[in-house]
């Protein structure tokens, strides 16, 4: 079977897009499948012809003319007939009566299931459109990890409604345009689908920027007439040297899309007569062993620039892409861009996860590569979405996953690991494994020890060391830079914080239930019960956790357990006890830094469980009157935690005077977190120090300290 080129499919695309007929689809089916499939194919389109009788779309055609485009571009990327057939049929169940049972009754369930997957909920189960989308995003997500076709049928879906999209209204044409931009391009892009990515951003651009993509194709297409005998001259200088070298290759002229001219005009501040890279030369090559010849071959024609070569076949790119690519110093003053790639890895690049199918017969090894990272890609988005909160969230970490710029780097095994650019330590090990994240405490970049905010670089070896008892640190979330990472973490945390907060939550009902002489060891279970169905929650730790993050009156869920059954005592309520344990649902106000030894009150917060103030704290005067939220807290005896404090040291302006007094908190048994230098005058300055103590003693040690420095003139604790 002849290998089709990607380039001639996508001039037959367009030159068949506008008179298409059913006998030019079995046509294209049948230059490689079976009959009997082609056959199947036939009456998938009477199927839906019956299915849509009836139904006009904006231009007027009938509506089949849209699935008939839409398998079209399927047979011309040489997808299977149960691709195909699903893209004749994949309106069918979301616009007419034809159920999903009733398509995989007739056809098959795969072919059901890829329907299913790109068939879209109702958007009136959504209070709004954003909702809707990326509600719709994951579903198909979720879809496309049992099948990967799914998404390729939708990215043919949205190409065809992309070409004709004339007859919309310009609004609705301006947001499917930056759908197709923001989430469909990057998809096409990540699936190593090139091909179609480039066409699906130009049809963006022209009808978001129409202007600016009319003055930009005529400025391309000028350039294009006035280049041509520079281009020519190096094609035949590269030609010649090959020749000389007796390798096999083509070469072809590639020029950059309008799309990515008009992002790297804007990304850089340039105008167009700045770019040197409009035109590239792609030179194709039979084996691998040619490619690295040829290599040596252009950088003895041209001398290559430093530190603008990239081996993408040593290591390739996230979705498989493999080529190449070096800048030359050519003739005439300005640099060439150079990709070399085998003939194999020229129709990845194009077609790239289509490619599965395309080879399907001779199970190309590069097409299954495609494929293999594809789906790791697709674990990772289910990973993803079971971590999101919700669908916007989930849309959200999506654009963030689909816009990596990568770097490469190894494990101590010398396995290669794509990260992208900006990715921490903490990244790396949560890309290794979940449980390596959630476990690490330090880490050696190169056998060197790092701080776990490190950035990575290209071709640095990483090695993550674990503890058992280690877990995620809410600081992380300041610095990891991965969808991965950051999902775990917040999952983890938002466990744990819920944990927390049913403790919290039993201990503020309990304290309640005792101002009544009960307890919650009194209340019948059957009244319990009752309350959780009266609330239609699904546990009573739910409310647990409720009146713990401060969402729920104790207050009320407390009447509502007693009724009329105990009587109010007079007995009065007992403070609740601060032990600095609570972890994240009991927090220290940071306007008065409370520290043990402080009067103090605590303040239930909505969401956030109850904030500790001291007791005269200026910011709470405001709040005074919602006596509900206020509630009588008491330190604990032993407090094992340190707490941060506030201080003001007046000093003379002395050389070394900050590490003297660095020096003396250390000597404390202290910390310093930060300093704040104001300069009153040439002969005094006011450090704000925040500094680390376990109680009102430690501070008063510290202070005592200071004080004995000759260059300290005053010491105040800060308090708002």
């Amino acid at each position: 079977m002849n290998k089709p080129t990607v380039h001639s499919e996508l001039a037959l695309i367009h030159e068949a897009e506008p008179k298409l007929e059913i006998e030019d689809l079995c046509f294209a089916a049948a230059n490689y499948l079976e009959s009997k499939q082609v056959d199947d194919i036939r009456r998938a389109y009477f199927f839906a012809k019956d299915a849509h009788d009836g139904q006009i779309r904006r231009s007027g055609e009938p509506y089949i003319t849209h699935p008939l485009a839409v398998a079209h571009v399927l047979a011309m990327m040489h997808m299977d007939h149960e691709c195909i057939i699903a893209g004749l049929l994949h309106d069918v169940i979301e616009d007419t009566p034809i159920s999903r049972e009733q398509v995989a009754a007739e056809f098959s369930e795969e072919v059901a299931l890829l329907v299913d997957g790109v068939s879209k909920l109702a958007l009136a189960a959504f209070e709004t459109r954003k909702q809707a989308q990326a509600e719709n995003l994951r579903k198909m997500m979720l879809a496309m990890s049992q099948d990967i076709r799914v998404i390729i049928v939708k990215l043919a879906d949205r190409l065809h409604n992309m070409r004709t999209m004339g007859h919309l209204p310009s609004e609705k044409r301006r947001r499917i345009a930056h759908e197709t931009i923001d989430i469909y391009a990057p998809i096409a892009q990540r699936l190593g689908m090139n091909l179609m990515r480039v066409e699906l951003e130009d049809l963006g651009f022209h009808v978001l920027y129409p202007i600016r993509y009319r003055v930009l194709a005529d400025v391309v297409r000028k350039a294009r007439g006035n280049r041509r005998e520079i281009i020519g001259q190096i094609t035949g200088s590269i030609q010649n040297r090959i020749e000389q070298e007796h390798i096999v290759a083509d070469i072809q002229g590639r020029e950059k899309n309008l799309f990515s001219l008009y992002q790297k005009m804007v990304k850089k501040h340039l105008s167009f007569a700045d770019i040197t890279d409009v035109y590239a030369f792609r030179i194709i090559v039979d084996d691998v062993d040619a490619c690295y010849r040829m290599l040596g071959v252009v950088h003895n024609l041209y001398k290559p620039l430093q530190d603008k070569f990239k081996d993408y076949i040593a290591i390739p790119k996230a979705n498989g892409y493999q080529s190449l690519h070096t800048v030359l110093f050519g003739p005439f003053g300005f640099p060439i861009e150079v990709q070399i790639r085998t003939r194999d890895m020229d129709q990845m690049a194009e077609a790239g996860v289509a490619a599965h199918w395309l080879y399907k017969t001779g199970e190309n090894e590069g097409s299954n590569q495609s494929h293999r990272r594809a789906r790791q890609w697709l674990q990772g988005l289910l990973e993803m979405q079971k971590g999101s909160g919700d669908s916007v969230d989930f849309l959200e970490n999506l654009r963030i996953d689909l816009f990596p710029e990568e770097i490469y780097v190894f494990t101590p095994k010398g396995n290669i690991m794509a990260l992208p650019r900006g990715a921490t330590t903490v990244d790396f090990a949560y890309a290794v494994h979940s449980d390596i994240g959630n476990s690490c405490v330090a880490a050696r970049v190169d056998r060197q020890l790092v701080p776990l905010s490190t950035k990575l670089e290209n071709g640095q070896s990483v090695e993550i060391i674990t503890t058992k008892s280690s877990h995620p640190n809410p600081a992380w979330l300041n610095f990891v830079f991965t969808v991965k990472a950051r999902t775990n973490i917040r999952h983890y945390l938002k466990q744990l914080r819920n944990d927390e907060a049913i403790v919290l939550g039993k201990r503020l009902l309990n304290k309640h239930l005792i101002a009544f002489s009960s307890g919650l060891d009194q209340i019948p279970q059957q009244k319990i019960d009752s309350l959780v169905a009266d609330l239609e929650l699904e546990s009573f730790d739910q409310i647990l956790q409720g009146i713990g993050l401060g969402n729920k009156q104790v207050m009320l869920i407390g009447q509502k357990l007693l009724q009329d059954d105990i009587s109010q005592k007079d007995a009065a309520s007992q403070p609740l006890v601060i032990a600095g344990t609570e972890g994240m649902v009991v927090s220290f106000a940071r306007c008065c830094h409370p520290i043990p030894g402080d009067p103090i009150h605590g303040f239930i917060s909505a969401g956030r469980g109850i904030v500790v103030h001291q007791l005269d704290c200026k910011t709470t005067h405001s709040l005074r009157e919602q006596n509900d939220k206020w509630l009588d807290v008491l330190w604990a005896d032993d407090i094992q935690r340190e707490f941060s404090v506030d201080i003001l040291v007046h000093v003379k302006n002395q050389r070394g005077v900050l590490a003297t007094i660095a020096a003396a908190v250390s000597e404390s048994d202290s910390n310093i977190d930060n300093v704040v230098v104001d300069e009153r005058d040439g002969g005094y300055s006011d450090l704000r120090l925040t500094i680390e103590v376990r109680n009102r003693q430690h501070l008063a040690r510290v202070i005592r300290r200071l004080r004995r420095i000759e260059m300290v003139e005053r010491i105040v604790r800060l308090i708002q």
